[in-house]
């Protein structure tokens, strides 16, 4: 409805919300299904079940925002160089509509949006989404006073920096999701030294920390302790771990010489 809107009332600006509420429409989908996904237990060899599923949606949604901006954007190039003549009428009426819609969507994901970088995908959308459609209603009432009809085609432009600008923080993080890196936020640093206070602790090396889902952090460091460890010990550095840093999966390997089981360390 809304392309065919577009192509009715020759605007660059609708025809550009309508390609990125379907590339929109997609993610979403994506988002769903990584969701359900990440919810089934995973086959033995998968011994962290598909939890990474939400981090790969996250960032097939980014990148699809990506594309969508180069699209809007090369349209919109065009138009600059050759205006042509909109309906501004159609455009506002239409558009109007779609920030009802992608706005009531967007608050949807408002609750979760912090805790999971999936969730986060999907209300970036639905507020890009709500930004676009805003933009082309902005554009056809200036269009409507003033006559300009390369305002069809600035407007398009300034929504693909609006929308490039939300989409780069959930690009970085998803890839850095991706990527096993540490949580966004995450001192890796001043993990070490929490994990060096513990009693009898002289020296930590090998750590590691990263998401192996949108929502559950995990940790193995190797740790040099002249005594055995004991119950207390193990209590006592998981609970400091998951009370300070957020991570609930943490395994730790205590070592009585720094080269007993870590030679390149």
């Amino acid at each position: 409805m809304e392309a065919a809107a577009g192509v009715w009332s020759n605007s660059t600006a609708l025809l550009a919300d309508a390609g990125h509420n379907l590339s929109d429409v997609m993610g979403l989908a994506l988002a769903g299904g990584a969701a359900w996904l990440a919810a089934r237990p995973g086959p033995e060899r998968r011994t962290w079940g598909y939890g990474k599923a939400g981090v790969l949606a996250a960032l097939a949604n980014a990148i699809l925002l990506v594309f969508a901006c180069g699209a809007i954007g090369w349209e919109a190039a065009g138009r600059l160089a050759s205006a042509e003549p909109v309906r501004p009428g159609v455009m506002m009426a239409v558009a109007a509509i779609g920030v009802v819609i992608n706005l009531g969507s967007a608050l949807l994901f408002l609750r979760g949006r912090k805790e999971d970088v999936n969730v986060r995908g999907a209300f970036l959308h639905m507020a890009a989404d709500a930004a676009v459609s805003l933009g082309v209603v902005v554009a056809g009432a200036l269009i409507w006073f003033t006559g300009l009809q390369v305002l069809d085609a600035v407007v398009s432009l300034l929504i693909v920096l609006v929308i490039l600008a939300g989409t780069w923080s959930l690009l970085r993080d998803s890839f850095d999701l991706a990527m096993d890196a540490a949580p966004a936020g995450m001192d890796v640093a001043e993990v070490r030294r929490a994990l060096l206070e513990l009693d009898g602790v002289s020296e930590v090396h090998d750590v590691h920390v990263w998401n192996v889902s949108t929502r559950e952090t995990a940790l193995t460091a190797h740790l040099v302790r002249a005594e055995p460890p004991t119950q207390a010990f193990y209590d006592a550095a998981t609970g400091a771990l998951k009370s300070r840093f957020g991570i609930g999966h943490a395994t730790l390997q205590v070592e009585p010489d720094p080269a007993a089981d870590c030679r390149r360390c």
